[in-house]
């Protein structure tokens, strides 16, 4: 079972920024690591539907990005520590939402289909 879990979160102001992690566990027993999973970051803001923000793959590193956030967030790996990170940057009120990491065993983002999540942490941006 891969286990997940998000921190970084935060209330910050309009025009910051904040770095999300995300620490991927579990999946060293089935002798797989973070090269054979696809992570993802998604964000669920109250009354609105989820929606995947951004996306790495352990591959080949190739990412992907939701166009609402491309040019203001960078999501980056460090597979010495199994952790995935997304950097956020002028952020804005609308950015306000409980963002959680995911993970699959694929290759590539296309076509990515999450099964494990994390728990999720809130990000507060005031304007």
């Amino acid at each position: 079972q891969v286990h997940l879990e998000e921190s970084g979160g935060g209330l910050v102001q309009s025009g910051g920024s904040l770095r999300l992690s995300c620490v991927a566990s579990g999946f060293i027993p089935y002798g797989d690591t973070l090269d054979q999973y696809v992570i993802g970051w998604f964000r669920q803001a109250p009354g609105k539907e989820r929606e995947e923000v951004a996306c790495i793959s352990g591959y080949d590193g190739s990412t992907d990005y939701v166009a609402s956030v491309a040019g203001r967030f960078t999501v980056s790996s460090d597979k010495a520590n199994d952790r995935v990170y997304l950097q956020m940057n002028n952020l804005k009120p609308e950015d306000t939402a409980v963002y959680y990491c995911a993970a699959d065993k694929y290759y590539s983002c296309h076509g990515f289909d999450a099964l494990y999540w994390g728990q999720g942490t809130q990000v507060t941006v005031s304007s």
